[in-house]
C-alpha cells in the first residue's frame, strides 16, 4: 500500500525544523511549477484565439480532479482547490500575455 502524502510530513520539535522542512518542499514545488509555466506558454503558442486562453469547463475539470487528489492523499480539498484557482487564476493572465506575444505582427508564429 502507498503512503498518502499527509503521512509523509515529519515531527516537528520547533519552527526551526518546520521552516527547513517547508524550504525543502519549496525547493521541490518551485521547479515544478516553472515547468508548469512552460506548458502555458506551449498552450499560448498552440491556440489560435486569444478567446481560447480561458477555458471555463478544463479549469473546473482541473478542480474536481485536485480536489479528489487532495483526499486521496489525506489533505484539505478546499485549501487545494483555493490553492490551484489561484494558480491557474495567475497562469491564465500569463497565458494572455503569452499569447499577445507570440501573436503579435512579425512575431513568426
Amino acid at each position: 500500500m502507498t503512503t498518502r502524502a499527509i503521512e509523509q510530513t515529519q515531527h516537528c520539535n520547533d519552527m526551526a525544523d518546520v521552516r527547513r522542512a517547508i524550504d525543502a518542499l519549496d525547493d521541490i514545488l518551485v521547479p515544478l511549477l516553472v515547468t508548469r509555466g512552460g506548458y502555458m506558454t506551449q498552450a499560448a503558442r498552440i491556440k489560435q484565439h486569444g478567446s481560447q486562453v480561458r477555458d471555463e469547463e478544463r479549469i473546473e475539470a482541473i478542480v474536481a480532479r485536485v480536489r479528489e487528489r487532495a483526499l486521496q492523499e489525506g489533505g484539505e480539498p478546499d485549501v487545494i482547490e483555493a490553492i490551484y484557482r489561484s494558480m491557474m487564476e495567475a497562469y491564465i493572465a500569463y497565458e494572455h500575455r503569452e499569447f499577445a506575444r507570440q501573436h503579435a505582427p512579425g512575431e513568426g508564429t
